[in-house]
């Protein structure tokens, strides 16, 4: 009887137990079928996203800027390999703890009681990056200071990533990854380097260290020549294979830029000019070459300069390219279209002349005069000794809308169809009310500030024979489209006309052209300051050549010279026969000026 109460006993321990066993089982099942179903149906992402940490990786197929070249194919910007160096401060402090850890071992003491006192921890840590003289050696490669350095590697322990230094060279790469450094790594990147220096700086500008256009032709064209970098996903398994491509996008090749600029041209120009400057002790200068036939530019060039490759001294007086921001009066240079608006308008003919008599008189109250009385002149000895009175008679007799209006048709108060960041359109006001005196003035190059690049585009315009084209920094495979605004037989008279100031007695006849024949004007103008006109002044040298067959337009302005010497025929006049002289002979133009002893011979004089 006992026997069998036992024997029952035990059955339905052993079926407990089985229950239980069972129960656990399945309460196991249904938690995991539960975990399952949760992570599956009701909160999926968060398990494709743990999972995709693990083996997901994306790989960036980089690509270069693109390159900048002048019109003959030379590089002007080109992309060159660097290295930059950054650091994983969380992997610097994990290596740290297990030398801690490693070190307590052999020591026989327990790691935990180390890893426990957060104070002591850090202390070892430290003693250890210390004693290893990699650390040290790295901030002397690179150049910074220790306590820098120490700082970036060890301040915070919790950044995945600090750069030490960026665009290092291959030599300073290859001995810091002979370093081994734990935490440590290099990184490919691509750095902008400029040939020309500050020949060509403020035309192309520069790029920051990220690559990103951030002054002239870079940031203009900056998407343009970026491109755009692929991208590659992947899978990889745990030994770190790849198994799967996830997506796959190519990437976008930059464009490479051609520009208008030729470099021979552009470097000839920069040096003439930084030459005056430097000579007249001026504040600054600019200079323009414009094919006449194109409206392209073939240089632009601005004095004082930077080197793009080294900004450390590039102040921002430095960086502007005054050729399109700088604003001033133009002066004297803008007589040929006062001349050229009475041709236009039919008041006055080519071989009238004008009665100047006694040099001066009195306009709204207010005094126009030469300084001297020349009395009776011709137009073209007008425009050769720069009188004040000639074109301010000739344009007194215009309607005020009509000469108003020219300055508008020729490009004056617009840009010059660049698109260049920066460029200012001038200061003129064409609807407002204008008074007798005012459109004096403006007849002779003041109540109106251009720069430099609009001046070019309007003598790129007589020298067309009177069509009016936007100017471009890029190369064009056809002429640009422009606008006929005068009639070719006035524009070519008074293109002659011009020549005269390179005469005995004209207001440029120091300045010789060899072999060519030029035509051209000077300027000199105060520069406006508060109430009126202060002591400094702006000279100007502007024309075009050869006269038998226009090619050129150039423009040289310099600004506040610092001497006695402050005539634009005098600072800016040698600049432009330099620079017009050696261009046309680049491109190969063929000379018009026969030589002085030929003319003797046949009884000329002071051409």
């Amino acid at each position: 009887m006992r026997a069998a109460k036992r024997k029952n006993n035990g059955n339905n321990l052993i079926t407990w137990r089985f229950m239980l066993v069972c129960g656990a089982v399945l309460m196991v099942f249904v938690t995991l079928v539960a975990r399952a179903a949760y992570l599956q149906v009701i909160e999926p992402d968060k398990a494709r996203s743990e999972n995709a940490k693990r083996t997901v990786r994306v790989e960036k197929l980089q690509v270069q800027r693109g390159m900048i070249f002048d019109r003959q194919g030379k590089e002007l910007a080109v992309s060159v390999p660097v290295v930059s160096v950054y650091a994983d401060p969380k992997a610097i402090d994990k290596y740290l703890r297990k030398k801690v850890v490693s070190h307590t071992k052999k020591q026989g003491q327990d790691p935990q009681d180390v890893l426990d006192r957060p104070a002591h921890l850090k202390d070892l840590k430290q003693a250890f990056y210390k004693q290893d003289m990699r650390w040290r050696e790295l901030a002397d490669v690179l150049r910074l200071g220790r306590a820098h350095v120490d700082k970036r590697l060890t301040g915070d322990k919790d950044r995945r990533f600090v750069y030490l230094k960026r665009q290092v060279t291959p030599a300073v790469a290859n001995y810091i990854d002979e370093l081994n450094l734990p935490g440590v790594h290099l990184l490919d990147e691509s750095k902008r380097y400029y040939p020309a220096g500050e020949i060509t700086a403020h035309v192309l500008g520069f790029t920051n260290i990220d690559g990103h256009g951030i002054e002239g032709i870079e940031k203009l064209y900056d998407e343009a020549l970026t491109g755009t970098e692929g991208r590659r996903t992947i899978r990889k398994d745990a030994r770190g294979r790849e198994v799967a491509v996830l997506d796959e996008r190519q990437r976008v090749e930059p464009e490479n830029i051609e520009l208008s600029i030729d470099q021979r041209i552009q470097v000839i120009a920069y040096k003439a000019l930084k030459s005056a400057v430097l000579t007249y002790k001026a504040t600054s200068g600019s200079a323009m070459v414009v094919d006449v036939k194109t409206g392209e530019i073939l240089a632009m060039v601005n004095s004082p300069s930077f080197n793009p490759n080294n900004l450390e001294d590039a102040a921002p007086h430095k960086r502007r390219n005054r050729a399109i921001t700088d604003l001033f009066e133009p002066g004297s240079t803008i007589k040929p279209l006062s001349v050229l608006a009475g041709l236009d308008y039919g008041n006055i003919q080519a071989n009238d002349t004008i009665d100047t008599y006694p040099g001066w008189m009195r306009v709204g109250g207010s005094l126009v005069q030469d300084t001297h009385n020349r009395g009776e002149m011709s137009l073209r000895e007008i425009l050769k000794v720069s009188s004040n009175m000639g074109v301010a008679k000739i344009t007194q007799d215009l309607p005020k809308d009509y000469f108003v209006g020219l300055f508008e048709r020729v490009g004056f108060g617009s840009d010059t169809g660049t698109g260049m960041v920066g460029e200012s359109s001038g200061l003129f006001y064409p609807n407002r009310r204008w008074s007798d005196f005012e459109i004096a003035t403006l007849s002779f190059g003041y109540a109106i500030s251009v720069s430099t690049a609009q001046l070019a585009r309007f003598y790129a315009t007589l020298g067309s024979g009177g069509i009016s084209r936007p100017l471009t920094i890029l190369k064009q495979p056809q002429p640009l489209q422009g606008e006929r605004v005068f009639k070719e037989k006035d524009v070519n008279a008074v293109v002659e006309m011009m020549e005269s100031v390179f005469e005995k007695g004209g207001t440029a006849s120091k300045v010789k052209v060899d072999g060519y024949r030029v035509a051209a004007k000077t300027g000199t103008s105060k520069k406006a300051v508060a109430g009126g006109y202060g002591d400094e002044y702006v000279g100007y040298f502007a024309g075009l050549g050869p006269v038998s067959d226009p090619r050129l337009a150039v423009v040289v302005m310099v600004n506040e010279p610092g001497g006695d010497v402050y005539y634009g025929g005098a600072t800016a006049g040698p600049v432009f026969a330099e620079i017009m002289s050696n261009a046309l002979r680049i491109l190969n133009v063929a000379p018009d000026l026969e030589p002085v002893a030929n003319l003797a011979e046949e009884g000329g004089g002071d051409a």
